[in-house]
């Protein structure tokens, strides 16, 4: 089973979900805008990425350019700050078991749905 943390407004993202329908493998879909993971979520997401916080920070965003760029932010205060703004994930994430990886760009979640 594979899980995609998706945002049905991202083209990159529907892009990959429409992929992981392709592929006919079993997946599930979270609205992670829909529905917001906590603090600890997001920990784990990132055990399965093997990345920090920092990594998954969407930062050509406007709220992250007005309110964070200027800003030297731990690690718990990444993860507060996604949890807070959820638009700022990078999209898609997709999870099989214990591993993640971030979809982009749709080729690399291809491969990656394929292995």
């Amino acid at each position: 089973m594979i899980t995609i943390y998706h945002k049905s407004s991202c083209s990159t993202s529907n892009k990959v979900l429409g992929m992981l329908k392709e592929s006919e493998k079993k997946y599930k879909v979270i609205e992670y805008i829909k529905t917001p993971l906590n603090a600890e979520e997001i920990k784990q997401l990132l055990v399965k990425l093997g990345l920090p916080a920092e990594a998954i920070i969407r930062k050509k965003e406007v709220l992250y350019k007005e309110q964070y760029a200027h800003k030297k932010l731990t690690e718990e205060a990444c993860i507060q700050m996604l949890v807070e703004h959820p638009n700022l994930i990078e999209r898609p994430i997709l999870v099989k078991r214990s591993k993640g990886i971030v979809g982009r760009p749709p080729e690399k979640a291809l491969e990656w749905i394929n292995s």
